[in-house]
């Protein structure tokens, strides 16, 4: 019976996201078709985010631990467990260019969407690795930010404990001498876990955006550093959200 009632909420929880998408679907087009708009369009997915998750009932727990400068963009990135990170990551307040996997293509409307304002990104081709490059470094120059997830898609076998980071956000943020931002998830991987059951547990997502590491005047060859200081602030959160999951690594 329990399980009957939380595939009815899965249910629910994905007809208002069509619902939502669906009302917001004529903003999203204006955008895509009226260029100039597009910064202004972005901004929508904050107030989406708003709306979807409090109608579903998990309001987002938000941690800014720096004062945004609304003048300057920023490279977001975000661990990733779940499917829930990318509409959690709506609450970046910042007009936000995604990088996703392009088999979101496949999602009726949504993929449309996605592919127009967004950035898809084949994994296993060289070429479109390097158009997403080219297209996210376009984004910045129009000064929209970058949401990427650095750990290239939902990899980790064994959540909260992250996969190692790719390179390509790094060398972007100092070739383009833009701050990163790591961004700490904690708790969506316990909500909707990526086991294809699509079975819900409530929690109250929470996201975390960590002081901004500045890039002014990095160069190339400082790529891992960079690199791994973004991970380095990410896993320690996850590490003080979840202690008994690395004591192994302690001991």
């Amino acid at each position: 019976m329990k399980l009957f009632f939380n595939r009815l909420y899965v249910g629910y929880a994905l007809l208002v996201f069509s619902i939502t998408f669906l009302i917001l679907f004529p903003w999203f087009l204006l955008g895509i078709y009226y260029p100039p708009a597009s910064r202004v369009v972005l901004k929508v997915n904050y107030w989406w985010a708003i709306v979807y998750f409090l109608l579903i009932g998990l309001p987002i727990s938000e941690e800014w631990r720096f004062k945004r400068d609304g003048r300057q963009n920023y490279i977001f990135c975000s661990n990733h467990f779940s499917y829930l990170d990318i509409p959690v990551m709506g609450f970046v307040h910042s007009p936000c260019v995604f990088v996703g996997k392009s088999s979101i293509a496949k999602v009726p409307l949504f993929g449309f969407m996605f592919r127009k304002l967004h950035i898809m990104v084949d994994r296993e081709r060289a070429r479109s690795r390097a158009e997403v490059y080219k297209r996210a470094a376009m984004a910045l120059d129009e000064k929209k930010s970058v949401i990427i997830f650095p750990e290239g898609g939902i990899k980790v076998l064994h959540s909260p404990k992250m996969t190692a980071f790719k390179d390509g956000a790094f060398r972007m943020a100092i070739e383009k001498q833009i701050p990163i931002v790591p961004v700490t998830i904690p708790y969506n991987w316990i909500i909707l876990p990526d086991d294809n059951r699509f079975v819900i547990r409530f929690k109250r997502p929470k996201i975390v955006l960590h002081e901004p590491i500045d890039t002014k005047g990095m160069t190339i060859d400082r790529v891992n550093e960079l690199r791994d200081e973004c991970f380095r602030v990410i896993d320690q959160e996850l590490r003080a959200c979840f202690p008994e999951k690395f004591t192994k690594d302690t001991e």
